[in-house]
This record gives C-alpha cells, structure tokens and sequence, in this order.
C-alpha cells in the first residue's frame, strides 16, 4: 500500500498581527497537517515592536521579510505577503498555505487559493473577523497554541451545564452526528468530525478546554456511546448517537 503523501506547505506570517509567542505551538500544529516548505514573516524589522519574533527567527528557520511601513495606520505587509503568496501559488510546488494573522484583509486571498484546489490553514486570534474565518478550511485560534506551551495560560475546561448552553456549540454536534449517522442514528465519530470540518473551519475542541472531539462529545452528555472493535481488531473505534432519538 502506497504512503501517504506528505503536504507541502508554504506558512506566511503577518507580524504585525501575530505574537512571538505563539511560535512553538503553530509549527507543533502545522506538522499534523504536513511539512512547513517555506516558512516568511513579513514587517518592518526596524521597529522595536517586533522585537520577540526577532529572537526566535533564527531558531525555527524563518525568513524575515522587511516591509516598510510607508503612511502611518496602513498595514504595508499586507500586500507583500499577498504578492508572494500569489507567486508561490502559481510554482505549483505546493499543496496548501498557512497565513497567520488576524486581518480579515487575507479573506480574498485565501479563496483565491482554495479556488485553484489548494488548502488553506488560518493561524489568528479570537477577534479575527468571520469572513477570514469562514474563507480558510481550517481556522486556529492562536489562543489555544500558547496554552500549549504555557500552562499558565491553559485554558479554562468547560462543564456539561456550560458546554449544554453553548446553543451553536449543541447545534454543530447534532446536525453533523445527523448527516453522519445510519440508519439505526449511530454515527462513527471520525465521520462526525470531518462533517463539523466541512461547516465550521474554526471548531476545535480544545476552545473549550478539550484535546479531543472524543473527549469533548463525552463532557456535553447529550450523545449516547458505543465503543465498537474497529477493523484491525486491535484498537476501537467509538459511534454516538443522539439521545433524543433513543427508542426510536
């Protein structure tokens, strides 16, 4: 059986949008999804502002791409990192893009590189605007990347009454189960979270203080579980389903 092919991928970080430190957390994260072939941050490196991405550069291979700001309150590295992200698009040397910032001036930019069959992973804050959101396949809030390394800042686990009053929370969980479910309403979880990837880009379990969509299903209690042996006989695959259609 052939492996599986590696992505290659291009990360484009904004500085001026994005703290340092936040670096370990991202390159963990964007090793799931392949290898990091480029990796450019992009702003003015004469300013003291950026003084912490400065020092972590040279540790993780970044390049750093200076970008004048020319008029003050205009972000000049916005159209620097479009420009080389449309380069880089059209080598057709790779598979996907990381762009991290919190600038919903990359909205256009990241459909633009869905539209031509590439993958597009979103790095930015909580406050990111929905419409960037909404544009990348998958969104990360950075917020989770530095609870990683910062234990201090961890974030907070939510109980069942809180994850139950999470009315768009429930409602992902139930309509994904829903189209991912047989006949019978059981669904297999792994179907269940790539149906929640498809309609929700920015969910991820570890926003509200779970590692794992397992984990979290089981915290919410509204989904009754069956663990079953999976294919290989040697581990199990777990199926939920709606406790509103037990008896049914």
């Amino acid at each position: 059986m052939a492996a599986e092919k590696t992505q290659r991928l291009a990360v484009l970080i904004d500085a001026d949008n994005t703290q340092a430190s936040i670096i370990d957390g991202m390159l963990a994260e964007i090793a799931k999804y392949g290898i990091a072939s480029v990796k450019r941050i992009y702003g003015d490196w004469t300013s003291q502002a950026l003084k912490g991405w400065k020092e972590v550069l040279l540790e993780h291979s970044i390049q750093p791409i200076q970008q004048f700001g020319y008029t003050r309150g205009k972000n000049a590295t916005d159209s620097a990192m479009i420009i080389d992200a449309m380069d880089l698009l059209y080598t057709g040397k790779f598979d996907g893009f990381c762009i991290v910032s919190s600038d919903s001036d990359f909205t256009k930019l990241a459909s633009r590189i869905r539209e031509s069959g590439l993958v597009v992973y979103g790095f930015g804050e909580r406050k990111t605007p929905a419409a960037f959101v909404s544009a990348c396949d998958k969104f990360i809030y950075t917020e989770v990347l530095r609870a990683r390394v910062n234990e201090n800042e961890a974030i907070v686990r939510k109980t069942t009454a809180e994850l139950k009053k999470e009315t768009r929370l429930v409602r992902l969980l139930r309509n994904a189960v829903e189209a991912a479910s047989d006949e019978s309403g059981w669904a297999h979880l792994a179907a269940v979270g790539n149906t929640i990837a498809k309609q929700s880009p920015e969910f991820d379990p570890r926003n509200y203080g779970y590692g794992k969509l397992g984990e979290l299903v089981k915290a919410i209690k509204l989904f009754d579980l069956d663990e079953r042996p999976a294919a290989d006989g040697l581990s199990k695959s777990i199926f939920l389903r709606d406790k509103r259609n037990k008896g049914k």
